[in-house]
């Protein structure tokens, strides 16, 4: 018989949902032994959060037209749970159950065509707004969770994870019907860069975009006919645990390859709809996939399964094709004396350069600085041809002094005057640009600046920025001027940078706020610090502090079964500060996401793994997608099928600064 009375909560495991009186529908879950974790966004902590995207919650496209649902017609509580009846279009029903069975909560979502004509429904979506948001790290890694997505179809599945790495995960589970991509909303600049969004998982968003995740189902409802979607909710000790839950339909041996190289996948089928994949069975029931070009391909496995894997061509053929575009096609060469020599952003659609335009983003320094280094490292790993990029790097090096180096070797973000005031981040890529330049021409003046650059960043305060590469270019810098009578010098920065670890250490989880409140781009050069100060101290204390901050970084990233999402750490703005799109939404593989590979390259043995070499490689790999055969680039796919509403799950057309990647994963091989 059902009851008139929602209950406040439904405990399942260690662990419980609080419950919406109106609606029946969690408006927070909640770990027992965890109880300050938010897994949930709520409207106290997010006023952006409204009604609309409570959790089961939703949005239906057929051809009767498109509704949301959210207050139900009918709600009810049953013996087994609460069931919530909406009617969002004349003649649909959707009826949605709640219940606990041994320690999982299982929802199920069913949609039924009431009426006598046929059914056709193109968009179907379920909100479950995980709190992956930043309000700064000490907040973060006590409260805030990342949400690591895979709508694989029939393998399909979310990870809310705390962002500190340690205790229990919420994992949700498919176990009937199919999820075909999920979407993003309340991305724009209210939200901004220190929140990912509301999060929609979808059965389909062909109504949108059509071809998203490797095209979006249409289902087709007679009269009288269901779909059912249902998934269950649990706790996990650890990310293993829950990846053992989820039954993975097929096992692959990798989820990136070079070209000749086969990936092995072991599952009761294999095919893809790109006839440039070719898979071949072998008598004991694997099947080899190969292709035989460069690019993404989409991947069906058994009955409904999807991914996505990726073949690329070797690193070396990639760094040359993508040197020889930006030589090509990314100068400034329309610009009067030392401006022509500097490294710009192009649109990959027509060739053109892109202006800086008041954004200071698109300027041709700061992150732009990765096409010179990309030449430089090229040049001196024999990738590139020094008497072509010769006469390139010493344009760059000239325009470099006078318009991104202030008088006091403080960086400028860029050439032209309205780029007021240094940028901390900048410093140890220039510092390395000129400490690289002095290795390739033996002119001391290149180290000396290398060096002045690096001691005006800690004046400036950088022993408290967490910039990228400062610690491993310190010690760079440090090593040539040991070799080149400058030991007092040396001995001054290492120091400092000493200095810098100890104080890191003393503030534990209180990090500072940098362009964004709390990012992997902060946690893995705290990484890097830290083994760098014991490295040059033996102090145990480092050790133990670098082991303590590793679950931070490696938590950024999931173990979705994905070529462009295993270990690749979410993030999510860099589509609209970089992209010609001005597309907000998860970028993913990010060039930066090759910060967890290279610091994991550099963790000394103690916290060195196979595991942590494994992922380290995945990520190197991963990235590749971000390139094409003939040497260009983009700088942001979003992954999402859509944000806010607009068609995404595309690359955009802007080159920009993805190259980080190449110049990271050659500095750690070299």
């Amino acid at each position: 018989m059902p009851h008139s009375r929602i209950p406040e909560s439904l405990v399942f495991g260690p662990g419980h949902a609080l419950l919406d009186q109106t609606t029946g529908a969690p408006t927070q879950f909640a770990d027992g032994d965890d109880p300050v974790r938010r897994f949930l966004l709520d409207d106290v902590a997010t006023p952006w959060h409204s009604v609309e995207h409570q959790w089961g919650s939703g949005h239906l496209v057929t051809d009767r037209g498109g509704a949301r649902w959210h207050t139900p017609a009918d709600l009810r509580f049953t013996e087994a749970g609460p069931e919530a009846l909406h009617t969002p279009l004349p003649g649909v029903r959707l009826v949605v159950r709640r219940a606990v069975h041994e320690d999982v909560l299982r929802e199920s979502y069913t949609l039924e065509n009431t009426a006598e004509d046929p059914l056709t429904v193109t968009g179907l979506g379920i909100q479950t707004p995980f709190a992956d948001l930043y309000e700064g790290a000490e907040h973060s890694l006590e409260r805030a969770v990342h949400a690591h997505l895979f709508t694989g179809g029939t393998w399909a599945w979310a990870l809310a994870q705390p962002m500190s790495g340690q205790g229990r995960c919420l994992g949700l589970i498919v176990r009937e019907g199919a999820l075909g991509a999920y979407s993003v909303e309340s991305r724009n600049l209210n939200s901004h860069s220190n929140a990912r969004g509301h999060l929609v998982l979808l059965v389909t968003d062909r109504a949108r975009n059509p071809e998203a995740f490797g095209g979006q189902p249409e289902l087709r409802l007679g009269p009288g006919e269901s779909y059912t979607l249902v998934w269950e909710l649990g706790w996990y000790a650890s990310v293993a645990e829950f990846t053992a839950a989820t039954r993975p339909p097929a096992v692959l041996s990798a989820y990136a390859a070079e070209l000749g190289e086969p990936i092995v996948v072991e599952a009761p089928s294999v095919s893809s709809p790109d006839p440039a994949l070719k898979v071949e069975e072998d008598t004991a029931g694997r099947h080899r996939v190969q292709a035989s070009r460069h690019g993404s391909y989409t991947l069906d496995l058994g009955a409904g399964a999807r991914t996505e894997v990726l073949f690329h061509l070797p690193l070396e053929m990639v760094v040359r094709r993508r040197v020889a575009y930006v030589t090509r096609n990314q100068r400034a060469r329309e610009r009067p004396g030392l401006l022509a020599h500097a490294f710009v952003p192009v649109d990959t659609r027509t060739g053109l350069t892109q202006a800086a335009n008041g954004w200071a983003d698109w300027t041709d320094g700061s992150e732009r600085i990765a096409m010179p280094l990309l030449l430089q490292t090229a040049t001196a790993r024999g990738w590139a041809d020094p008497e072509e990029t010769g006469p390139l790097l010493d344009g760059w090096s000239r325009f470099a002094r006078r318009y991104l180096l202030d008088d006091s070797a403080a960086p400028r973000r860029g050439s032209q005057h309205w780029h007021t005031g240094p940028r901390l981040y900048d410093t140890p890529w220039l510092a390395r640009f000129f400490h690289d330049r002095h290795a390739a021409t033996g002119r001391e003046d290149e180290l000396d600046l290398a060096a002045r650059i690096l001691e005006r960043s800690f004046e400036l305060g950088g022993a408290g920025h967490l910039s990228i590469g400062l610690s491993p270019t310190t010690l760079a810098v440090c090593a040539a001027l040991d070799a080149t009578g400058g030991a007092d010098r040396a001995d001054r920065l290492r120091g400092q940078l000493v200095d810098s670890a100890r104080e890191f250490v003393r503030m534990g989880r209180r990090l500072p706020a940098h362009e964004v409140n709390y990012e992997q781009s902060i946690v893995a050069p705290l990484l890097d610090l830290l083994v760098d100060a014991h490295t040059l101290t033996g102090d145990p204390g480092f050790l133990d502090a670098a082991a303590e901050r590793l679950p931070w970084l490696l938590s950024f990233g999931g173990p979705q079964p994905h070529a462009r999402l295993h270990g690749v750490a979410v993030r999510h703005w860099d589509g609209y500060w970089f992209g010609a799109n001005r597309l907000w939404g998860d970028v993913f593989p990010h060039y930066w996401s090759a910060l967890t590979a290279a610091t994991l390259h550099r963790l000394p043995a103690p916290l060195r793994t196979a595991d942590t070499d494994r992922l380290a490689e995945a990520i190197w790999r991963a990235n590749l997608a971000n390139y094409r055969e003939d040497g260009s680039a983009t700088c942001a796919f979003v992954l999402p099928s859509t944000v806010d509403g607009r068609a995404a799950h595309t690359a955009d057309p802007l080159a920009n600064d993805q190259d980080w990647h190449l110049v990271l994963w050659m500095q750690t091989a070299m």
